[in-house]
């Protein structure tokens, strides 16, 4: 199993890059965040790597971060969810925020990711939410109360990232804050932008 590369970027394609490694190249297909975050690099660049072996071809998938991987490995266990799907998912939406819609059960945050239905939005909660609930305690998870907040302004029409800017923004100055009061002062700091 490869586990890690380190070496150059030789090529930038469009979900993948070819890292020079000892003179080899190797085609490792990458999220859209990891692309962007290596158009930015020069020089040496170490991935964490997960080996798909098929029938037909050996799929290298590389990461920049452990914690990417860990989620890959968690979505690809998921029953109909393969490598790129899973690929597709993180390129589409942030690991935290993907870990708190599986953990307070929230499919609608699913849905939007596009490849993900109703039925695969199901089974990813219903499959993963203990385990997410076990892996990802370290992580900086929204409250109840954020990120009750956040799914209203979303349903509202307002982007996740905007509302979650503006529902932290307004939080951090809150005492003993409720889902309420969070998004009157949420949609008053959107409404200044």
């Amino acid at each position: 199993m490869i586990s890690q590369i380190s070496g150059e970027i030789a090529q930038k394609g469009d979900g993948f890059v070819v890292v020079d490694a000892g003179g080899i190249g190797y085609q490792v297909n990458v999220t859209q965040p990891t692309l962007s975050e290596l158009a930015g690099r020069n020089g040496k660049v170490k991935l964490h790597t997960y080996l798909h072996v098929r029938e037909d071809a050996l799929v290298l998938y590389g990461f920049t971060g452990a914690s990417e991987l860990e989620m890959f490995k968690l979505l690809i266990s998921v029953t109909r969810i393969g490598p790129q799907t899973a690929l597709n998912i993180l390129s589409q939406i942030g690991i935290e925020e993907l870990a708190a819609a599986i953990i307070h059960e929230d499919d609608k945050v699913l849905t939007r990711i596009s490849g993900v239905g109703a039925k695969n939005a199901k089974r990813l909660i219903l499959e993963l939410r203990d385990k997410m609930n076990k892996k990802m305690e370290g992580l900086n998870l929204p409250s109840n109360l954020n990120y009750d907040a956040v799914s209203a302004l979303v349903s509202l029409g307002f982007a996740q990232r905007e509302a979650k800017e503006a529902v932290e923004t307004v939080s951090a100055g809150m005492i003993s804050p409720t889902v309420e009061a969070l998004i009157k002062a949420a949609l008053l700091k959107l409404k200044e932008k």
